[in-house]
């Protein structure tokens, strides 16, 4: 019989440690039970009499968590069973008595809510009690047991439990007695106080505190704040709703950062430095051009989009930047060309006449023309110590005219110069006076005042030497040279 009850122990013993007891965490209870045990049969109604002994007992419980309302328990009783007669001056009985029970417990509050857990139980168990007399063992079997009770949560892994067990037995002879009331089973009631301890330790794989049943994400590191899932740039959004997730940013642009805060956030931002606007991808307009400053070569002045944001202020097609005359229409570098030479007016001394860059856009002086000015110098006379030009020179002086009537562009510097023979002054007022005499001959020839200057400049430029009466003849002069 003893084999038996072992065997049954030990098949219940693995059913109870392969189920599934007190939290999702530590799933394990081992509880240590202490309190006494009263009977109910033929020989009197025991439960709660205070005139009955309570017998002591001590044992041990097993239990396994379920679900967060149901656990299954293993409990284990080693104590005394007894029950007095009706004088209280002798037992009526007396046992030594081992019992296990496995029982489904029904806790009304959640675990991890409650400190207070109201809850009731059932199940099956079985008995082996000693006649402390005669060493005769009796097996009973309970069918049912049930019974109440109340868990006090001390920490996360210590409870205090208050249970209350009612044992219906399935026999009559406990009491080894039938005569009162046949086929009336006995009864047993248990007042338990116990500790238990809850055992187990949470599955946390990437070591976060967080167990993997709560965490969102259980295999990278996290904070509780986010359901175990990380937050690596600290802006308060976890990194799995963090569209960008290394970068500090704002809630209302899913963790991005927007760093110029024009409400644009930096990925969607072609200039996240700069604040601008949405119509440009974040990027500014300063001149109001439609066009974004990164892409005007003229950001500050309103221009146009084929000129990449210059303007072009003379309509010429050449933007103002590139315009050497931004205020003018032109063709050459912005600028224009009247005379159609190939220089622009700004660099052409004659820009109504064609000519050649040589002469900085004036027509080219022929060779016969420079001839005859060549040609005056040694030729134009004047009478000694005076102003006043002699006959043979006319012809010479008339080819000129000719030249300058048949050339509008030219004009004419006349400069009048002497020898050193003399007071330097006179000299010089001679030479001035020789150079304005010509110029009075081209004006009386009909050339316009305004193409003409004169001046003299004495003995200051000798173009021989004044010792020699051949020197100081070269040296008394009137040049002329074509100017425009």
């Amino acid at each position: 019989m003893k084999i038996k009850c072992i065997l049954l122990l030990t098949v219940i013993l693995g059913i109870a440690f392969t189920s599934s007891a007190q939290t999702k965490d530590k799933k394990w209870g081992l509880g240590l039970n202490f309190g006494s045990e009263q009977y109910k049969g033929e020989l009197g109604n025991g439960l709660y009499d205070f005139d009955q002994a309570f017998n002591g007992f001590g044992g041990i419980t097993v239990s396994r968590y379920l679900t967060p309302h149901l656990d299954l328990s293993l409990q284990t009783t080693f104590g005394e069973l007894t029950h007095r007669d009706n004088s209280g001056a002798d037992y009526n009985f007396k046992y030594n008595m081992f019992q296990f029970n496995l029982n489904l417990k029904y806790s009304f509050f959640k675990y991890e809510t409650a400190k207070l857990r109201p809850f009731v139980f059932a199940g099956i168990g079985h008995m082996i009690f000693t006649d402390k007399k005669s060493d005769n063992d009796i097996n009973n079997t309970e069918l049912p047991d049930f019974g109440l009770g109340l868990t006090f949560k001390v920490s996360p892994t210590v409870n205090i439990v208050l249970q209350e067990t009612f044992i219906y037995s399935d026999s009559d002879f406990l009491d080894n007695t039938t005569k009162v009331r046949k086929n009336h089973n006995d009864w047993l009631a248990q007042h338990t106080i116990g500790v238990v301890f809850n055992l187990g330790k949470k599955k946390d794989s990437d070591n976060d505190g967080i167990p993997n049943r709560k965490d969102k994400c259980p295999e990278i590191a996290g904070l509780e704040l986010f359901g175990g899932c990380p937050d690596t740039d600290g802006d308060g959004i976890a990194d799995s709703e963090d569209e960008c997730p290394n970068e500090k940013g704002l809630a209302i642009f899913n963790g991005c950062p927007d760093t110029d805060t024009d409400g644009i956030p930096d990925k969607d931002d072609e200039c996240p430095n700069v604040k601008g606007t949405a119509a440009f991808n974040g990027c500014p307009d300063t001149d109001g051009d439609g066009i974004a400053d990164k892409n005007d070569e003229c950001p500050s002045v309103k221009g146009l989009k084929e000129f990449n944001g210059c303007p072009d202020t003379d309509g010429d097609g050449v933007a103002d930047k590139d315009d050497q005359c931004p205020d003018v229409a032109g063709t050459l570098n912005g600028c224009p060309d009247t005379d159609g030479d190939g220089i622009a007016d700004k660099d052409d001394k004659c820009p109504d006449v064609a000519g050649i860059a040589a002469n900085k856009g004036c027509p080219e002086i022929k060779v016969s023309e420079i001839k005859a000015l060549e040609k005056a110098i040694e030729g134009v006379k004047f009478k000694t110590s005076q102003a006043i030009i002699t006959s043979p020179s006319y012809p010479i002086l008339n080819n000129v005219v000719s030249i300058l009537k048949a050339n509008q562009a030219y004009k004419l510097r006349i400069e009048g110069h002497s020898d050193s023979q003399g007071d330097d002054t006179l000299n010089l007022l001679l030479s001035e006076k020789r150079a304005r005499a010509v110029k009075t001959y081209f004006e009386n020839s009909g050339i316009e005042s305004n193409r003409l200057s004169s001046t003299g400049y004495g003995e200051e430029r000798p173009i021989a030497d004044n010792s020699t009466a051949a020197g100081r003849a070269k040296n008394r002069r009137v040049e002329l040279t074509i100017e425009f």
